[in-house]
């Protein structure tokens, strides 16, 4: 790797172009409804030569389809089997390990919606649930705590899951929206449960799954992210390369408590940045491209 000097400080760009890809979207493609500077012609010469590009996201409020629609909005299409999200990580997760268990979601549209097609039983009474799935929920209600409450503590039959363990979810203007975390945090202080699963990044499995069919060394492959705690933490654990971005929610001044162990090989401050030095000069790009 190379350092760099860049307008916030000292980045660390990589040498060489790797096999395949794996972004974030969030905070690392696009932010809100915009791409995030050199998100497009990035992705654009990787596909033009040839490397697989794979799409990862803790965000269950869209299925696939739905961020394989935006990306196609945004200038990017991309075929919905090259995304996963964490609607697919959790209907996979029980399916695998709860198979015919009966859940109650505390979660949006997208979630349900996987649960009912995987054919998975879904119910709100307390003395039927099995499993009580926390996710990001900007519907969550008391009457939703009172059902997990029920089927957690009174019943003492139900276990908690969840799809993701983000605090917030970063939105345009530097605002963010509470997430899963803030689900989970509300059950576990009124059950004294403890959150048993959490099938999203960080867990590799997330990362296992967006790479399914691609013919790569893990060592040859880049996870780009935006956030230490799940995108950074995944590729260290999975041993892929791990790939910083500072668009997102990670700031330079983050890094310097970090052990050496937890460093990201790659931080860059604009996502384009992943390609060396050497292609840019081959490519005559300039920072001042937004796209």
């Amino acid at each position: 790797m190379a350092d760099i000097t860049a307008a916030n400080g000292v980045i660390t760009v990589p040498e060489r172009v790797y096999d395949a890809y794996v972004f974030d979207l969030d905070g690392t493609i696009y932010l809100g409804d915009q791409l995030l500077p050199g998100a497009k012609r990035l992705i654009d010469e990787l596909r033009g030569r040839g490397k697989p590009v794979r799409f990862l996201s803790n965000n269950p409020t869209r299925d696939p389809q739905q961020y394989a629609d935006k990306l196609a909005g945004l200038g990017l299409p991309t075929p919905r089997e090259e995304i996963v999200n964490t609607t697919v990580a959790m209907t996979r997760w029980l399916l695998d390990n709860a198979p015919g268990r009966v859940v109650f979601p505390i979660g949006e549209a997208p979630l349900k919606h996987a649960l009912e097609a995987a054919g998975i039983r879904i119910s709100s009474d307390p003395a039927q649930i099995d499993l009580v799935v926390a996710s990001y929920d900007r519907g969550f209600t008391y009457e939703k705590l009172q059902i997990a409450f029920d089927a957690i503590w009174f019943h003492k039959r139900a276990r908690l899951v969840a799809t993701n363990p983000d605090r917030f979810c970063p939105v345009p203007g530097g605002r963010g929206e509470p997430d899963c975390a803030a689900i989970i945090a509300a059950i576990e202080a009124c059950t004294g449960t403890t959150c048993a699963a959490n099938v999203g990044k960080p867990n590799p499995a997330m990362l296992h799954a967006a790479l399914s069919g691609v013919d790569v060394e893990l060592s040859d492959c880049v996870m780009v992210g935006d956030r230490l705690s799940t995108d950074v933490q995944m590729a260290l654990d999975a041993g892929i390369v791990a790939a910083l971005v500072l668009t997102g929610d990670t700031a330079q001044s983050d890094l310097l408590a970090l052990k050496p162990q937890d460093t990201p090989s790659i931080v860059v401050d604009r996502i384009d940045r992943l390609l060396p030095p050497v292609v840019w000069a081959e490519l005559g790009w300039q920072v001042q491209e937004r796209l």
